[in-house]
């Protein structure tokens, strides 16, 4: 990796980790009465796109990886040890099991693409 891929690199982990900020404090986010996890939708959209451009930058697995990896860190220690003590991950909750599920699943996919293109070169 070239040292401007390097900061690219350093600003798709910032941005997963930004990412996972908003995905988990606005989960419980409502319109109305309705609950509505939009940032669950988002997370299926945007962790993959960070898998794939963390993946376009080497050939190695660890740097495709890595976006997935901090992001799943970044929700789990703020989910579970918040700001001030708080759990803001909601236990046996379905908006829980779709943000993380929303966030790793596609991202594991992505990173099989990766893998197979990655072979290709």
């Amino acid at each position: 990796m070239s040292a401007g891929d390097r900061v690219v690199f350093g600003f798709l982990l910032l941005d997963a980790v930004l990412l996972a900020l908003i995905e988990l404090f606005f989960l419980p986010a409502r319109i109305g009465t309705v609950q509505f996890p939009v940032t669950a939708a988002l997370a299926v959209v945007s962790t993959p796109l960070l898998v794939s451009e963390a993946g376009r930058l080497s050939k190695r697995r660890a740097v495709a990886v890595a976006p997935l990896v901090v992001w799943f860190l970044t929700v789990f220690v703020f989910g579970m040890f918040g700001p001030g003590g708080d759990v803001v991950l909601l236990g046996n909750d379905w908006r829980t099991l779709l943000l993380i599920g929303g966030g790793t699943l596609p991202s594991a996919m992505m990173l099989g693409v990766v893998a197979a293109r990655n072979a290709q070169r």
